[in-house]
């Protein structure tokens, strides 16, 4: 297991038209890595880009090409695209994200996966929701990405857990804001395939108790509540969740009432949550993230004990 404070998802890279048109798995040597940053970060228009902000974390070498099979509103902002990766050699671990190449847009995304790895080993699919920016990459997703488009991905990140199963038990404390659920719902969605395997075959990691706080400005930008929620009824003895609004403005359905609370996650509800079998992940915008991981370090967390990505 790593943790570090990692700056995604993001945003700029130069261009990879001709990768999606090649094998299905594309090598690079490390040169030729080099040479592709270097320009690409050249070539940026914006002051920090993805690639700077990443530019000392881990990626693998493999670019995958991929096939976009399904695409959705997730929210008013947001975009949910399943992508189908066949090359075997693309994996990845829970809360990491994908380098995203776009055939013909000269600057490429950072991208969450909000998928579990059991998905892409079942099914070869993955799963990523992003939010309309004006940035060239969300805007192809958002106006110009169809079914059978193809694209390229390369995962990359220090943000993840991957327990084995020898590994001691823990609890897990999940705090997002906004779209920084994303890589939290994978996290969330792996430890419920490990209590599956756990329950089903007796054996392997043991999750302990698992609390998602998540806030947003409304419900309607509360992504995917009813697959928390699925998950929350499937295994209450294991995963609850306190879901924050903060700009409410119409009526809350009787389904979600029960778990809404109306303003901003406390520093007090974090913390009645601290103990030494915790591990705690937050994802959101910096100001949150910086907040929460300050007021754990305060309070004697351990920081091995705090994992932290900031989107900007």
């Amino acid at each position: 297991m790593a943790c570090a404070a990692v700056m995604v998802p993001g945003l700029l890279r130069s261009s990879v038209g001709t990768i999606c048109a090649q094998a299905a798995s594309l090598r690079l040597t490390s040169g030729a890595l080099r040479h592709l940053t270097l320009t690409s970060i050249m070539k940026s228009k914006r002051k920090t880009d993805h690639l700077e902000r990443t530019a000392n974390v881990i990626r693998r070498e493999v670019v995958s090409a991929a096939k976009v099979c399904g695409a959705a509103a997730e929210s008013p902002s947001v975009k949910r695209l399943h992508l189908l990766v066949a090359d075997k050699d693309f994996s990845f671990k829970a809360g990491q994200w994908v380098d995203f190449f776009i055939p013909g847009v000269s600057v490429v995304g950072g991208f969450s996966i909000c998928s579990s790895p059991r998905l892409l080993k079942q099914e070869r699919m993955i799963e990523l929701a992003v939010k309309y920016a004006n940035h060239p990459p969300a805007l192809w997703i958002h106006n110009q990405c169809t079914l059978d488009s193809e694209v390229a991905v390369r995962v990359g990140g220090e943000f993840f857990f991957d327990p084995q199963p020898a590994d001691a038990s823990r609890n897990l404390v999940l705090i997002a804001g906004g779209v920084g659920i994303n890589p939290l719902l994978s996290i969330l969605r792996h430890a419920a395939d490990l209590h599956r395997d756990r329950v089903n075959k007796g054996s392997g990691y043991e999750v302990g108790t698992i609390k998602l706080f998540y806030s947003a400005k409304n419900t309607s930008e509360l992504l995917f509540k009813q697959n928390i929620l699925d998950l929350v009824n499937e295994f209450p003895e294991k995963i609850a969740c306190s879901l924050h609004v903060t700009k409410q403005t119409t009526q809350i359905s009787s389904e979600l009432q029960p778990y809404i609370t109306e303003g901003r996650i406390t520093e007090k509800e974090i913390r009645d949550h601290i103990s030494k079998e915790t591990l705690f992940y937050i994802c959101g915008p910096p100001p949150m993230t910086d907040f929460f991981s300050k007021q754990l370090e305060n309070s004697h967390v351990p920081k091995e004990h705090i994992c932290f990505e900031k989107w900007w």
